[in-house]
């Protein structure tokens, strides 16, 4: 078989592709983001960086086999955190309009946005419409608050493509991906943008924006 290394993997468990972290088993092996875990820190600091939240919408892909978990995950974590999930399934870009009146028609206070090539790709679109409907919003990659997004908190992908190049170098030398641990992040970014915060009327704690990776005046 030939060997399959993935280099951002968002939940490698739960979409079924190793046995497990330590061990993986097959063809198959790489980098995890976590990304199910890393949705409820960033839920977190969410909640911290703009305490007033009480509702947040959710927005998922029912086509990606690692939203599914993630979602789970986050909808277990609100009623810790005194927030009520408002799952919205979009599918496709031409969803996104539609997505957003149903967020604001349910009255949530704030958007969350998992991580997937779909949203990625439409990461211009999804910050204006939170900014158009005056919503906080959480990505995961950074780009995201490039484009005016408010917050985003993930891995340093950077720092994942690096370690992948190395096991590259072993199985090229004749390691077996079933013998190499999937390896996860180290490194974390948390990225926010001021003028969007401006825009939105928010004030971030300052001890918050210390906090901060990057901060976006």
């Amino acid at each position: 078989m030939i060997p399959i290394i993935f280099m951002s993997h968002a939940d490698p468990i739960g979409s079924g592709h190793v046995a497990n972290l330590a061990r993986p088993g097959g063809n198959i092996t790489g980098l995890s983001i976590m990304m199910t875990e890393t949705n409820v820190k960033g839920l977190e600091l969410f909640k911290e960086a703009v305490p007033g939240l009480s509702r947040v919408a959710v927005v998922w892909d029912p086509a990606t086999p690692s939203h599914g978990p993630g979602l789970k995950a986050v909808e277990a974590a609100g009623p810790a955190l005194g927030l009520r999930i408002q799952p919205v399934a979009v599918r496709s870009a031409t969803e996104f309009d539609g997505a957003f009146s149903a967020i604001v028609r349910e009255r949530a206070g704030g958007v969350l946005v998992l991580s997937t090539p779909l949203f990625i790709a439409g990461a211009k679109p999804l910050a204006e419409l939170a900014l158009t409907h005056k919503l906080p919003s959480l990505f995961g990659p950074r780009h995201h608050v490039e484009a005016g997004g408010l917050m985003s908190y993930s891995p340093d992908r950077a720092d994942l493509w690096r370690r992948g190049a190395i096991y590259v170098d072993k199985i090229l030398k004749g390691a077996k991906p079933a013998d190499l641990p999937v390896q996860q992040p180290t490194k974390f970014e948390l990225v926010v943008n001021l003028k969007t915060a401006k825009a939105l009327g928010l004030t971030i704690p300052q001890s918050f924006l210390l906090r901060a990776d990057h901060v976006i005046q």
